[in-house]
C-alpha cells in the first residue's frame, strides 16, 4: 500500500469512528427525547463524509461495501431531508429516527466487516466471514440497533425531543 492511500486509509477510518461514536450520541439522543442539534449536525456530516470517502478507493467492480454505501448516502439524504427542510414536522419524525439508526447501523456493519478482516484475533475466528463468531457479530449488532431503533421511535412519539 502506498504512503498515500495509507493516509488517506487512516483518514477515513478516523472519520467513520467519529461518525460511528457521533451517532450513538445521537441515538442516545433520540431514545431520551433529547435533541442533540449540534451532535446531529456532526454525526450526518460525518457520515456522509464516511460514505463518500469510501468510494475513493481504488476498487473495481461492485462489493458489497459500494452497495452498503450507497444505502447508506440514500438514507442519509432521506435523514437529512427529514432534520432540517422538514423540521421533524408530522411523519417526518418517525422517518428520521429510522433512517439516523439505519445510517448508524450501516457504519456499524461496516465497521464489523473491517474488525473481521483487519484485526488478528478476530480474522482468526472467522477466517473466511462465514464461520459463526462472524455471523453472530452481525446478527447480535442488528438485534441491538432494531432494539434500539424500536425505543428511539417510542419515545420519539411519546414526547417530541428538547433543544440541547
Amino acid at each position: 500500500m502506498s504512503s498515500g492511500l495509507a493516509v488517506f486509509t487512516l483518514v477515513h477510518v478516523a472519520i467513520s469512528l467519529v461518525a460511528i461514536g457521533a451517532g450513538f450520541v445521537v441515538l442516545f439522543g433520540l431514545i431520551t427525547t433529547k435533541r442533540f442539534d449540534r451532535w446531529t449536525a456532526f454525526f450526518l456530516a460525518t457520515t456522509v463524509a464516511t460514505s463518500v470517502t469510501g468510494f475513493m478507493f481504488p476498487i473495481h467492480g461492485v462489493t458489497p461495501g459500494i452497495v452498503i454505501g450507497i444505502l447508506s448516502l440514500f438514507v442519509l439524504a432521506v435523514a437529512i431531508y427529514a432534520r432540517y427542510p422538514r423540521k421533524l414536522a408530522g411523519i417526518w419524525r418517525p422517518v428520521y429516527v429510522v433512517t439516523a439508526t439505519v445510517a448508524l447501523y450501516f457504519n456499524f456493519l461496516v465497521l464489523i466487516v473491517q474488525s473481521f478482516q483487519k484485526v488478528l484475533f478476530l480474522k482468526a475466528l472467522a477466517p473466511t466471514q462465514s464461520e459463526p463468531p462472524f455471523l453472530i457479530a452481525q446478527i447480535v449488532a442488528m438485534l441491538a440497533f432494531i432494539i434500539l431503533g424500536a425505543l428511539a421511535m417510542i419515545r420519539s412519539r411519546e414526547k417530541p425531543a428538547s433543544g440541547v
